[in-house]
């Protein structure tokens, strides 16, 4: 059975073949951007399996790592739902908030965990990471 999402206004759907390669929370400065101030989950997938119906708007810019990025968003209602580093181009990140199956969101590490807030609420049973994990 395929795992679905949607953007906020359902606009731009998409699919996936297979489940997560790997879920993490990222707290770098771009994520935390992009998630009004918190963590971003996000879910890595093979790029081949995903298949994205809807009007999908590519800022790109360069990530704290140095590594060019393309953040994919709804054109009608801006939800951000992918990004994509050029140099990793296998693999596409979809912002599980995005996910109709929510339980597929449960992150397996916190990523970037040096760039966190002092508030930042984090799961202390995941491995903290302070920067871009190998």
């Amino acid at each position: 059975m395929p795992i679905t999402g949607r953007c906020f206004c359902g606009a731009v759907t998409f699919t996936c073949d297979e489940p997560p390669i790997m879920t993490r929370a990222c707290w770098c400065r771009d994520c935390r951007y992009l998630a009004a101030g918190n963590a971003t989950v996000n879910a890595v997938f093979k790029a081949e399996g995903v298949k994205v119906s809807g009007d999908v708007t590519e800022y790109r810019s360069t990530a704290d790592s140095g590594t060019a990025m393309r953040r994919g968003f709804c054109s009608k209602c801006g939800t951000p739902m992918f990004s994509a580093a050029d140099s990793r181009p296998q693999v596409v990140i979809v912002r599980t908030g995005t996910l109709d199956d929510q339980e597929l969101a449960r992150p397996s590490a916190n990523i970037w965990a040096a760039s966190s807030p002092s508030w930042a609420c984090m799961d202390l049973s995941l491995p903290k990471i302070d920067g871009q994990p190998a």
